[in-house]
């Protein structure tokens, strides 16, 4: 099954919460990581870190020569932004987490964001 339709089942899923990460975000969490290596891959670039968190992760792309850094929201809290309201910036490296400017971005779009962001061409 493609990548993305598995992380669409998650869309208005109520995820569990406590003090512990549950089973159903890390499942989550593993799927989306998977999606975003594969996107990495289709475009020549590396997913160069991955820091996990408790219901909310960020990354760090490297485009050829150049970091982005990449977020979602609490997925508790903030439904289904982290499919629709991706947060993406430049950076200087894979500790930067200050960075660019704030961009936003959809699930689907963010190759293309990518592409936009450093000055390539994309499809649309």
């Amino acid at each position: 099954m493609n990548k993305i339709r598995e992380l669409e089942k998650y869309l208005d899923y109520e995820f569990s919460s406590g003090g512990y990460t549950g089973e159903d975000y890390k499942q989550f969490e593993r799927l989306y990581i998977a999606y975003l290596k594969s996107i990495m891959k289709d475009n020549g670039w590396e997913l160069a870190k991955v820091n996990k968190n408790h219901y909310q992760f960020s990354a760090f792309f490297l485009c050829k020569d150049r970091y982005i850094y990449f977020s979602i929201s609490d997925v508790r809290f903030w439904s289904n932004e982290w499919y629709k309201q991706i947060l993406f910036r430049t950076a200087n490296s894979e500790t930067d987490y200050t960075g660019g400017q704030n961009n936003y971005c959809s699930l689907q779009g963010l190759p293309n964001a990518i592409k936009r962001l450093l000055g390539e061409n994309y499809d649309y």
